[in-house]
């Protein structure tokens, strides 16, 4: 009887888990101006290293969460003064099998080192718009590559 105890509680302790990483993700959903993405958190291996994420726009900074954590602070920020999109291209190699068909990869430059960042391509327009809009004060950086890859 003990043994299923602890399995009862060990599956109710997943389960509130569970809950908890969609709780945490509703709330962030909730405020709006989220969008799901993929960041490259490691470039050591080649098409390697992504994870799986989404972003908040709050004034001029896009703040990246992991989804599978219990954190309440974004991983990573980024600012919209001085960020510019390097490059463009199709998921190749592995990072086909990890991402969805319709996604593009960004490398953008800013104030940090160069991120790469994985949207879908309904998505990159809203981000594009983001990144050249801005208060009236504001010196918006062209977007370095005009044209999108062959889909």
């Amino acid at each position: 009887m003990l043994i299923i105890e602890w399995i009862a509680i060990g599956l109710l302790l997943l389960l509130a888990t569970i809950v908890l990483l969609f709780a945490r993700r509703a709330y962030y959903a909730r405020a709006g101006g989220t969008i799901r993405c993929d960041l490259r958190v490691t470039t050591l291996l080649d098409g390697r290293g992504w994870s799986p994420g989404f972003a908040r726009f709050v004034d001029d900074e896009m703040r990246w969460y992991r989804l599978f954590s219990f954190a309440i602070r974004p991983k990573r920020v980024l600012s919209r003064s001085g960020l510019t999109v390097q490059s463009r291209r199709l998921p190749g190699g592995q990072e086909r099998l990890t991402m969805p068909t319709d996604w593009i990869i960004l490398r953008c430059m800013g104030h940090q080192a160069p991120v790469e960042i994985a949207m879908a391509l309904s998505t990159v327009t809203g981000f594009s718009s983001w990144i050249e809009a801005g208060p009236p004060d504001y010196q918006s950086p062209r977007l370095s590559v005009p044209d999108w890859p062959a889909a």
